[in-house]
């Protein structure tokens, strides 16, 4: 694996990864992601009933995973996942100072866990709270005077620029790190009070000799539990870090042997366009092209309902078909995806 030999070629002084190796292992994590999703989603859609709150929990599933992965990696290696994949290792601050070999203590055990699981997720969240409150606010969902109206444009107004700030740190870091300025490549690495080392072959002699020494039997029932559960937890992380770094590829290898089949799979719009009602009632459509049936004003933002083809304001029809579940006009079923939004020539 890479951990064995990644590091042997290494050029960069003081046994300290090069740029490439970093932003690699760190790549490696954001392939992991879109790669469990992609089974949460087969496994949903296999079985709906029993599994489908796996899909809709995806992100939380994954972190568990991923708490799970990088404690039993930082314990027993030093290093993330990722990191060890690439034959890395973390090492405290006090202990480069002094250079005396210890492991890396629990404190810095868990600011490692807290950067590099519990803080993305975070961002993720914001990120995604992010989208769905500025489609909101342009579609007039938060126009009123209230005070949950204000905080939310009051985010979506100040939240880029905290993600600017972010992105703007993390490439300074990079940067830096590159040319040498700093041994940190991200502030999280710096505030968990660590630094990436390249392992030597004295680490790797010592990891195997770890994983063959023999244990201290315990002596009492609590100890027996303690020892049981460590020994299951163990397990666990090895069987997911195991599968995750085989499944990533099988499922990429998977979703390439069925693109061909989805391409050629017929599209929504090539089906048979559907006859016309037998009768509507257009008592209350107004006789102008660019008058919303709903309020009978002019449209703002144009909708077209795929179910019927009729064009409405989109805060009207969403609203409507949100609580109907059908077309105003025609009564046929829809849903919001049918939604179709339309943008004129100059937009």
């Amino acid at each position: 694996m890479a951990e064995f030999g990644a590091h042997l070629t290494s050029t960069g002084g003081d046994n300290q990864p090069s740029i490439f190796e970093v932003l690699a292992q760190e790549n490696l994590m954001s392939s992991l992601r879109p790669a469990v999703k992609y089974a949460c989603r087969i496994l949903a859609e296999k079985k709906p009933d029993k599994l489908g709150w796996l899909y809709a929990y995806c992100d939380e599933t994954y972190t568990v995973l991923d708490f799970i992965i990088q404690s039993y990696y930082l314990k027993t290696y030093s290093a993330s996942f990722a990191e060890n994949f690439y034959g890395m290792k973390r090492e405290s601050v006090e202990k480069v100072k002094a250079k005396i070999a210890i492991n890396l203590p629990k404190q810095k055990q868990y600011l490692s866990v807290l950067y590099l699981v519990i803080v993305p997720y975070v961002k993720m969240k914001f990120d995604q709270l992010f989208e769905k409150l500025r489609q909101q606010v342009a579609d007039g969902f938060h126009s009123s005077k209230t005070l949950m109206s204000r905080l939310c444009r009051l985010f979506v107004c100040v939240y880029p620029y905290v993600h600017m700030t972010w992105e703007g740190t993390m490439l300074t870091y990079q940067l830096m790190y590159m040319f040498g300025k700093q041994p940190w490549h991200t502030p999280f690495i710096q505030l968990a009070g660590v630094q990436l080392k390249n392992l030597t072959e004295e680490d790797l002699n010592n990891q195997n000799s770890e994983g063959t020494s023999s244990h201290v039997q315990p002596t009492s029932w609590i100890q027996w539990l303690m020892y049981v559960a460590n020994k299951l937890l163990g397990g666990v992380a090895i069987s997911l870090s195991t599968g995750l770094s085989v499944g990533v590829f099988f499922l990429q290898f998977l979703e390439w042997w069925y693109a061909s089949d989805r391409s050629t799979m017929a599209s929504v719009t090539s089906l048979p366009i559907p006859d016309p009602p037998q009768k509507i009632d257009d008592s209350s459509i107004s006789s102008k092209s660019n008058v919303c049936p709903l309020c009978n004003k002019v449209r703002t933002n144009d909708t077209a309902l795929s179910v019927s083809g009729f064009v409405f304001c989109y805060v009207c029809i969403y609203k409507f078909v949100k609580q109907h579940n059908c077309c105003p006009i025609t009564s046929y079923p829809a849903r919001t995806e049918h939604l179709v939004k339309l943008y004129s020539a100059g937009s």
